[in-house]
């Protein structure tokens, strides 16, 4: 028995994650490190009215959550990839997904990939901290709602560009790709069409 090659579509698909993860970090990366060389931490600069620039690290998950020690978050993220990985080889191999779901997946796993270059390096890059104990550098803030007061009513968070392929992949999935997060279905309707 020969060798299974890939056909056309999964190396087009394969392509498509590689452009994405490699397009993806580098965008995030070069903010981030542009940020980091040229803002104070918490220097803030407006750009409109509703976004803002503005320099704050994060020392963990999203929204500055702390649940686990930073090593261990780490060490979770680089896992979690892995596994991503592993399932979006899946979906293209094996379960023949559809173009735009694999997207969504390439995309979750740039954005956590660019904070994860951030937990392993930047704290040795910039000296603060060891290996794997670095900071998540973070720089969007769009005040969207204040009072008369000029207090912001909505949307406080400050974030970074790895964070919103994440957020917005998985908004993506949850939008239009909600079949697709069943695996056990798309495997029966493949075997089905074999039978």
């Amino acid at each position: 028995m020969g060798e299974i090659r890939p056909d056309r579509r999964s190396q087009s698909q394969v392509w498509l994650v590689i452009a994405i993860v490699v397009g993806s970090l580098l965008i995030d990366q070069a903010i981030k490190l542009y940020i980091a060389t040229h803002f104070a931490l918490g220097e803030s600069h407006e750009v409109t009215s509703w976004f803002w620039l503005c320099y704050v690290e994060n020392n963990g998950m999203a929204f500055g959550i702390e649940w686990f020690s930073k090593l261990a978050l780490t060490l979770f993220r680089l896992i979690a990839v892995g596994l991503l990985g592993w399932y979006i080889h899946t979906l293209i191999y094996k379960q023949h997904a559809k173009t735009g779901y694999i997207a969504t997946i390439a995309f979750i796993i740039a954005g956590a990939l660019g904070n994860i270059i951030d937990c392993v390096f930047y704290g040795k890059l910039f000296g603060y901290a060891g290996w794997f104990y670095g900071r998540v550098v973070d720089m969007f803030y769009f005040p969207l709602i204040r009072n008369s007061a000029g207090e912001v009513l909505f949307f406080r968070p400050v974030f970074n560009f790895a964070d919103s392929c994440i957020t917005c992949a998985v908004a993506v999935i949850l939008l239009f790709y909600m079949k697709e997060l069943s695996k056990d279905a798309g495997v029966k309707d493949l075997e089905s069409g074999q039978k």
